[in-house]
């Protein structure tokens, strides 16, 4: 006897994969259950009991058919129930092993085989069918993902946060509701006051009495947050993993279709030969040589329990078969391979729940046939507005107040700057901290401010460097007249906010993007009309050339900043309209000669032209038309010469040279009375002018770096000289001169080929050892008296 807990294993699934199991499957479990039973009963009987009994014939065996037979059965059962006379047979001298010979044999060759099976057939069948409705629960290619599917699905269902999310939004909804009902309650309170006091004061009671509060929100620990967070992460790449392909879909469509061509072969053989089933059955062997008889009347025992098994089979076959014919229907009829969650976007509010499709999109629908709530509290975590809800949450449990004080820093201003690197948004409690002066914010995506930037009161600069922020009307408003700085970097200049040309009380504005390569030439950007205070601007790009808006702050822009990463800068132009500008960088503009453009700047005081192309600078003569430049920065370029002209730059007061290709300087240079800075280091200069004697106010000079291998005497007349820079040249000999210049506070002597100093460096006064470039040996050469006062404090 074989117990049905054998039969297990066949449909057995995990717990969670009720989930995907809609009614109908649920039914056809059942139903393959019942006729399971019905298979093994009829097995156990056709196992335990006798199956056929049978007795010799006397007739003829030409005239032997179930006719005689079933006449000769029913006369014995007459006889035996009138019991009016003595009842007599037939002997047949047989013994008892000739009748379980003749039993046996005439199961095996007069029996039908489908009343000889039956049982077996049912149980076989019922197998199949168990088979078919579990197979894609086993096979690994689509188990894995159903596996995958219902842990998250359950840990979505159970996730704290998916019950704080939907909290949320429905306190919204109740607190929206609830005040469209008090207003209206309000308004015909309004209109009935007419009709006297008393009903005045009922009506208007009312509002308190409809106001509903939203419910009580639960709050996440930091452990709830991240383990929330880590299941956005596991639905997303499952979407992108599942909706790749229709493999469950198609699978269970196939073992859905073998189903219904299983139901249809079952049912039509068993309609066939369900009549086979006969309780007299007869049977002629070639047994005379044996028993003296060939020919029996057999009586098939369980025939009578077999045709009402097999009706009660049938029945539930053609139940099961409708029930499949159905998920067909279901399965064909509807798009399953898409899913829609517009019902739960209008339900939740949470309009960024994107639709699904495939296999994703197939299990949803299984899952709604079970509870559609299960897909509603899923959809928490396909939102992206729900996501960064939930990162806002960490953010604020991660970054306390306490924290972000830690890194409150001084920035080279001395104002109070908070840096935030590098995070997944802005927190909250950014804005706790009143005392912030400055905000630097760096690489953090997504930015909305909220109305608490207000408590930022002491706020003047902003800086933006890879992170978009929207900020909301009454921000801008906050924001419109206190904030004075604020620097933009994005990776192009269309990608900077409307709202900072808005700020009316900015008086810094520094941009970093390029133009898309077809507005490059353009070089068009937002009106500044709105800037009325702004005085440094500074834009970092590839413009082709200076932005017409420029001229709109041409009135009070006092310093203009162009880097333009080396691209070509073709039209200046627009510069001669800065009539106030002091200062101006064109850094790394690709410029091969001076700008005739800045020649009309009569108010500039600094020019830089870093980082150019610059071979001569011949026009250099033209800047005499300058009257207040007093700091030129010709650095970094490829100039070979200095023209003798530049006599002419007489309250010129800072010259940069360094890193060029200058061999050699003229002697006018010394006709520079108001010099006081003179670096022409990193050149190729063998040999230097007496002439730059006459520098009388020359307090810096920088030599570094060159091929000089001695220095003129007059260069130390430069009585007011504190900074000499002559590291690595080849200078073999120091002139004992150098005591003269008492002012001297820093000497660098790196790199030569000096064997001693000289002793006279003791007369320096202002320089100590700290201000001493040297050698240890060199140091060490110098009088004992000498290095004491040196190292003197």
């Amino acid at each position: 006897m074989i117990p049905v807990a054998e039969f297990k294993q066949f449909s057995e699934q995990q717990p969670a994969f009720k989930l995907l199991k809609p009614w109908w499957d649920v039914l056809a479990e059942y139903l393959t259950v019942a006729m399971l039973m019905i298979g093994v009963f009829g097995c156990t009987l056709q196992v335990t009991q006798d199956k056929i009994i049978c007795l010799p014939s006397h007739e003829p065996r030409e005239n032997l058919s179930e006719a005689p037979c079933r006449q000769l059965l029913l006369q014995g059962l007459s006889e035996q129930m009138e019991g009016l006379q003595e009842v007599s047979g037939l002997k047949n001298n047989l013994d008892l092993q000739q009748y379980s010979f003749i039993n046996q044999l005439c199961y095996e060759e007069a029996l039908h085989w489908y009343p000889k099976y039956f049982p077996y057939l049912v149980v076989i069948h019922t197998l199949i069918f168990m088979v078919c409705t579990s197979f894609w629960f086993k096979f690994p290619g689509t188990s894995s993902k159903i596996e995958h599917f219902t842990s998250i699905l359950g840990k979505c269902f159970d996730s704290p946060w998916t019950t704080r999310a939907l909290s949320e939004v429905s306190g919204e909804n109740r607190k929206g509701h609830s005040t469209g009902r008090a207003t209206a309650t309000m308004e015909a309170g309004a209109g009935l006051g007419k009709a006297g006091e008393g009903e005045k004061g009922k009506v208007a009671a009312e509002p308190e009495k409809v106001v509903s509060e939203p419910p009580v929100v639960t709050l996440l620990d930091k452990k709830e947050g991240e383990q929330a967070k880590a299941l956005f992460e596991k639905v997303r790449k499952f979407r992108v993993h599942v909706e790749e392909g229709d493999i469950l879909y198609t699978m269970y469509i196939r073992q859905m279709v073998l189903k219904v061509c299983k139901f249809f072969a079952i049912l039509v053989y068993n309609l066939i030969y369900v009549e086979k089933i006969s309780f007299v059955v007869t049977c002629t062997v070639e047994t005379s040589r044996f028993t003296g008889y060939a020919s029996f009347c057999c009586n098939h025992t369980k025939a009578h329990l077999f045709s009402k098994l097999a009706f009660c089979y049938i029945s539930f076959v053609c139940v099961y078969g409708i029930t499949c014919l159905y998920t067909l229907y279901w399965l064909f009829h509807r798009p399953l391979k898409e899913y829609s969650f517009r019902s739960v976007r209008e339900d939740t509010g949470m309009g960024d729940i994107p639709d699904v499709k495939n296999d994703f999109a197939f299990m949803l629908h299984l899952i709604d046939q079970y509870d559609p709530l299960y897909s509603k509290r899923f959809a928490v975590f396909l939102s992206e507005v729900s996501e960064s809800r939930l990162k806002q949450l960490n953010l604020n449990h991660e970054w306390t107040p306490e924290k972000l004080r830690q890194k409150l820093q001084r920035n080279s201003k001395g104002q109070l700057e908070l840096a935030l690197c590098m995070l997944p948004g802005l927190p909250d409690t950014v804005f706790e901290l009143s005392e912030v002066e400055a905000l630097r914010l760096e690489a953090i995506g997504d930015i909305t401010f909220p109305p608490a930037l207000s408590q930022l009161v002491h706020l003047q600069e902003l800086s933006l460097l890879h992170s978009p922020a929207r900020l909301p009307f009454s921000s801008q408003i906050f924001l419109r007249d206190r904030l004075k700085v604020i620097r933009i970097k994005c990776e192009e200049l269309r990608e900077v906010p409307l709202w900072v040309f808005g700020l009316r009380g900015l008086e810094e504005l520094h941009l970093e993007g390029l133009f898309p390569p077809e507005l490059a030439r353009a070089a068009t950007l937002e009106s500044l009309r709105e800037l009325k205070q702004l005085k440094v601007l500074s834009l970092r790009s590839n413009a082709g050339k200076v932005p017409a808006s420029v001229t709109d702050v041409a009135s009070h822009l006092q310093r203009l900043s162009l880097h333009n990463d080396g691209a070509r800068l073709l039209a200046l132009n627009s510069l001669k309209k800065l009539a106030v500008l002091r200062e101006l960088e064109l850094v790394a503009c690709g410029l091969e000669r001076i700008p005739h453009a800045v020649f009309s700047l009569g108010a500039l005081q600094e020019l830089d032209l870093k980082d150019n192309h610059l071979r001569s600078i011949e026009e250099i003569l033209s800047f005499q038309h300058c009257r207040k430049l007093v700091t030129l920065r010709l650095w970094h370029n490829q100039i070979a010469y200095v023209p003798e002209h530049v006599r002419k730059l007489r309250v010129l007061e800072q010259l940069y040279l360094s890193h060029n290709k200058l061999e050699a300087l003229p002697t006018q240079l010394g006709m520079c009375s108001g010099l006081r800075l003179l670096d022409v280091s990193h050149n190729g200069l063998r040999s230097l002018p007496p002439e730059l004697g006459l520098l009388q106010n020359l307090q810096h000079l920088a030599l570094s770096y060159n091929a000089l291998e001695a220095l003129p005497d007059e260069i130390f007349f430069c009585c007011k000289l504190r900074t000499l820079l002559l590291g690595y040249n080849h200078l073999s000999h120091l002139s004992p001169q150098v005591g003269a210049l008492r002012a001297l506070s820093r000497l660098e002597l790196k790199g030569n080929r000096l064997e001693a100093l000289p002793e006279e460096l003791g007369n320096c006064g202002g320089l100590k050892k700290v201000g001493l470039l040297v050698e240890d040996t060199l140091y060490e050469g110098l009088p004992a008296e000498i290095r004491e006062k040196m190292e003197e404090e």
